[in-house]
Formats: C-alpha cells, sequence, structure tokens
C-alpha cells in the first residue's frame, strides 16, 4: 500500500490533489507502529496535509522514550569495561557522533532534488540511492536491529521470571536466603554473581543455599530442579508468549507503552537511592589494575562502544517521528535535545551505579551485564523493578514480533498475514534463537553489541555518510575536507563491528 501511495502521487505535480489517497484506503491507525531496536513500540498519529500536530516537548519526550531500551541495564557494565575516565568519554563521543549521523538521515529527504519526497522514509532514500541493493540491505539490518531486540528480551523475560518466581516462593514458605555467593552485608545488600559455585551440592540453581524455616528441604530442592534461569525458565516463557506472536493485529498491547516510560523512572529512583545507602567507591589509576579497581582505560573499550551504537539507535524511524512535529523548523533542535536526554540519563545511571558499587570488598570486575543481578532476588526494590520490566516485555514482545512479520512478510510473500503456518514458522524461528541464547548466551550485554556494531554499521554510519557524499558530488558541491571526514566516519563504523569479534 506504501509503494502505491508513492506511486499515485507522482503521477501528478505535488499541488495536484486529485491521486492523494483517501482516508479510506489507508492503514487504520492501530496497524502503524515506530519502533525502537531495544523494544520501544508505539502507535503514531497521522498528519494531516503533511503537518504534525505535536509540540516541541512532546517530540523531544517521543525521541527520549523510543531510544531509552534495555541497553541502560547494560550502562554501568559498559563503563567497566571501558573504565570509568574512558567509559564517560565514550558516552558523549559516540553521543554525539550519532546525532551527526541521524540528522544527515534527516536531511537525506530534502537533498533529493525534483522530486517529491515529502512521505519517503529513509529506505526509500537507500533505495533512491542504491536501488534494490538498498531496498533489501536495510530490510536486512533493519531486521538483525528486530531479532536482536527480541533475543535480548527473552533473555532479560528468563532472568526477570527466574528472580520474580524465587521471590515469591520465598516470600510464601518463610524461607530465609543466605546468598552463597561473595556479597556485602547490611540492608543495601550486593553480589557478585559471578564467582558463583555452581557445583556445590544442594545448590543445583548455582546462585543460592538456603535455610528453610519449616524444614521443607525437599520441596526446595524440588523447586529448584524445576524452576531454574537456564534449564527451565526460558521454556516456561513459550506457553505465554508464543500464543500471542500469533495474533493478527498486537494493537492491545500498544496501550501498554506508559509501562516503558515508568520502568526507566523507577529504574532511575532505584538508582539514586542505591548510591545514596552505599556511597561512592572510586580509586584512579589510567592502565594499572588491582584486586578491587580496574584503570581509566581498558583494551575493551570497543564493547561499549558497540552497545552505544544500539543505545543511540534511532535512525530507521526518525524521520517518522519528527515527520509529526507540529514546528518542522525545529526538528534539529528537538532532535538534539532528545539526544542530550538520553546521553545524561545513561551517563546518570551507569556513573551512579559504577561509583557506588562497594570496592572493598567486592571488585569492580563484579558488575554485570545486567546491573539488577547485583542486587539479590529477595531485594524488595529489585523484585518491584524486575517485576515492572517484566510485565512491560511480555507486552512489547508481540509487537516487536508484529513488526518483524510486517517487514519480511510483507515484503517476500506481500501480505503480512499470508496464512497462519508461514506467522507460525516465523514466530517459532524468532522464539527458538531467544530460547537457545538464554540457555548457552545469556548476556545482554554481548547481544546488545553485537546486534548494535552490525545494524549501526548500515543505518548510523555507512547509509547517511554515503548518501551525503552522493548527493553533494551531484550537485557539484563535494570538497575534500567533506570526503575525508566521512570516509573516516565509515571507517569507524567498521572497525567498531570488527572490534566486537576481537575482544
Amino acid at each position: 500500500m506504501n509503494k502505491r501511495i508513492h506511486y499515485y502521487s507522482k503521477l501528478t505535480s505535488p499541488s495536484d490533489r486529485a491521486l492523494i489517497a483517501p482516508d479510506h484506503v489507508l492503514p487504520a491507525p492501530e496497524e502503524i507502529y515506530v519502533y525502537s531496536p531495544l523494544g520501544t513500540a508505539f502507535k503514531i498519529d497521522g498528519c494531516t496535509d503533511g503537518y504534525g500536530k505535536n509540540s516541541s516537548i512532546v517530540t523531544i519526550f517521543m525521541i527520549w522514550n523510543t531510544m531509552m531500551g534495555t541497553s541502560i541495564l547494560s550502562m554501568p557494565w559498559g563503563i567497566k569495561q571501558a573504565g570509568f575516565t574512558t567509559g564517560i568519554c565514550l558516552i558523549l563521543l559516540m553521543g554525539s557522533l550519532t546525532l551527526y549521523c541521524c540528522y544527515r538521515v534527516v536531511k537525506s529527504r530534502t537533498m533529493i532534488p525534483l522530486i517529491d519526497t515529502s512521505n519517503w522514509e529513509f529506505p526509500d532514500v537507500c533505495k533512491y540511492y542504491f536501488g534494490s541493493f538498498g531496498q533489501w540491505s536495510s530490510l536486512l539490518f533493519s531486521m538483525v536491529s528486530l531479532v536482536g531486540a527480541m533475543v535480548i528480551y527473552w533473555v532479560l523475560m528468563s532472568n526477570f521470571l527466574f528472580n520474580t518466581g524465587k521471590f515469591i516462593y520465598n516470600y510464601v514458605h518463610d524461607i530465609n536466603i543466605t546468598d552463597l555467593v561473595p556479597g556485602t552485608n547490611g540492608s543495601t545488600r550486593v553480589i557478585c554473581p559471578g564467582t558463583a559455585n555452581e557445583d556445590q551440592p544442594g545448590n543445583k540453581s548455582g546462585l543460592f543455599p538456603f535455610v528453610d524455616n519449616n524444614n521443607n528441604n525437599t520441596g526446595f530442592e524440588l523447586f529448584e530442579e524445576w524452576w531454574s534461569k537456564s534449564r527451565t525458565v526460558p521454556f516456561y516463557l513459550i506457553v505465554v508468549v508464543l500464543p500471542l506472536l500469533n495474533l493478527k493485529s498486537p494493537s492491545f498491547f500498544a496501550k501498554f507503552n506508559i509501562l516503558g516510560t515508568i520502568s526507566v523512572v523507577y529504574l532511575v529512583f532505584l538508582v539514586t537511592l542505591k548510591a545514596a545507602h552505599l556511597g561512592f567507591h572510586l580509586e584512579f589509576n589510567w592502565f594499572t589494575a588491582n584486586e578491587f579497581f580496574v584503570p581509566e582505560f581498558r583494551i575493551q573499550f570497543p564493547q561499549l562502544t558497540g552497545v552505544l551504537t544500539l543505545a543511540f539507535f534511532i535512525h530507521n524511524c526518525v524521520i517518522t517521528l519528527l515527520k509529526n512535529n507540529k514546528n518542522q523548523e525545529n526538528n534539529v533542535r528537538d532532535l538534539s535535545i532528545a539526544y542530550l536526554l538520553v546521553g545524561l540519563t545513561y551517563l546518570y545511571v551507569g556513573l551512579l551505579i559504577f561509583a557506588a558499587f562497594p570496592s572493598p570488598p567486592l571488585s569492580k570486575e563484579c558488575i554485570e551485564q545486567n546491573f539488577l543481578d547485583n542486587f539479590p532476588s529477595n531485594d524488595i526494590m529489585s523484585f518491584v523493578a524486575r517485576l515492572f520490566l517484566l510485565f512491560q516485555m511480555i507486552t512489547v514482545y508481540p509487537l516487536l514480533g508484529y513488526l518483524a512479520r510486517v517487514q519480511l512478510l510483507g515484503h517476500v510473500f506481500g501480505n503480512v498475514y499470508p496464512s497462519i503456518f508461514h506467522v507460525l514458522v516465523l514466530n517459532v524461528a524468532i522464539v527458538g534463537l531467544g530460547v537457545t541464547m538464554a540457555i548457552f548466551y545469556p548476556n545482554i550485554g554481548g547481544i546488545i553489541r553485537y546486534s548494535g556494531a552490525t545494524c549501526g554499521l548500515a543505518f548510523v554510519f555507512v547509509y547517511p555518510s554515503l548518501i551525503y557524499m552522493i548527493s553533494l558530488r551531484q550537485s557539484g558541491q563535494l570538497t575534500w575536507s567533506v570526503l575525508i571526514v566521512h570516509i573516516f566516519i565509515i571507517i569507524l563504523g567498521l572497525a567498531n563491528l570488527i572490534a566486537q569479534f576481537l575482544l
């Protein structure tokens, strides 16, 4: 339908409205979604006569809400991998670089002469410059970001469901838990689960021994056997989530998108409170590590740049978001403010968790790829955060599956729901990949950086820079300085991807 509308609009001049698509042929509003590769997906209201109706504040908030995703949970780990000072610099530099590339995406339509591009999206621009290769490659990298987000969601949902179930079981059966893993004492307990000894008898889950006030040891051992983070819980999710994926329209779940904002706000509150109780624990050494602290610069810093590529990724839907802005002349300003707020949010959460992590007695190396794993399952505030995030992800996951179905089946078969068999095969494949990763590679930081560096190579670094250089060359305005700068940006994106597989 989108291609038909574009075709008809080109048959007459832009001023002639005779072939403008009438409302009744447009998709229903509940069928139109904008998504972030980290999981935010929400409905965009239609524009009237090409003009949006959102104020700048609403536009800024929408961009912030779309970009904020699960990468916020890995930000402290990313800073630990790069070093405290290096991590701060990389967040600022990557935020600035991705903002510039996003600006180039926004301006890409306006640099095409003699064609009405008011209804174009960035894949349409890629097709204009690169033909069918641009169209299909943009689809491929878009699917990488979508499937990567769904895999990350499955790993996190398994984690949150496991810890939530553990908390409820222990509370109902009045079980006092003493953590096997090293940790601090006091009301704000922090643990280092990476050092857990999974081979100790009676600790089949690899996390907690127990003291049962009711002497119901057999029941607890049975619970541990059937409630394992990697062996059973990822399969339990299939019963709940797979039927939701097969719905023709996931419009019902779009009503719960406010949960994403609530979750981020609650995480900021949790981080602030934990840091206030723990205090700051920092020591500055540029290149030498010790038992409890990491150096300010570490060779693993590309792991943070991979995470940040996805954390600042909005390039595939930014045109749609800004198209709904009432004041189009403020698009660049609003986009810049939104990026600034996103960067400050990442900095706030990442730096506070890293600085407040109690070293000593624990080493900064104990910071997990999901920082909530550094708080035990019986921590009340962490339990609430996991419960919020679990429910939010269960409602957003079908939206991401719907978007994957629209992009893949819509391009291949020309129908987003060719049959229940086609949809079921696609959904089983995606869910199977998520279950496999949750069992064998439950590292969200690693998944984020691999998928971020892959899809970011195309949408963030290569396509915006190439399109800008080609458009300038066609107009005779390309200079050596512009050429060198944008070739350097492409090289940075390629190096970012290669480095993920070397570290």
